[in-house]
């Protein structure tokens, strides 16, 4: 029998603290991990945010520009309008020639 105070003791002593330091490297291993992915969630939750605002405010953008699209139209509709009468032209005139006849009417 052994008394414990032998070179198998010593290793049996050296192997416990090793398997010690291997637990506690697991458990940091481990906690660092979940952290590790609770971080890069957050981050991704934060891109994802970050690119939802950004489509919201380039949609916004979007209607804004479709209706000083259509306000323009109309301006320069009126504009052309304006143009034309200031020419005595009407939009219902037949190019110049043309003889205009009533519906149904024969020349």
């Amino acid at each position: 029998m052994t008394d414990g105070s032998g070179p198998a003791s010593a290793l049996e002593a050296a192997i416990h603290r090793l398997d010690q330091a291997v637990a506690q490297l697991d458990l940091r291993l481990g906690a660092l991990a979940a952290k590790a992915e609770g971080a890069n969630g957050g981050l991704f939750d934060e891109d994802r945010a970050r690119l939802a605002a950004d489509l919201d405010a380039s949609r916004g953008r979007e209607r804004d520009l479709e209706a000083a699209g259509l306000q323009a139209s109309a301006a320069l509709g009126r504009a052309i309008a304006d143009i034309r009468a200031a020419l005595g032209e009407d939009q219902d005139d037949e190019p110049a020639g043309a003889e205009s006849h009533p519906q149904g009417a024969e020349a």
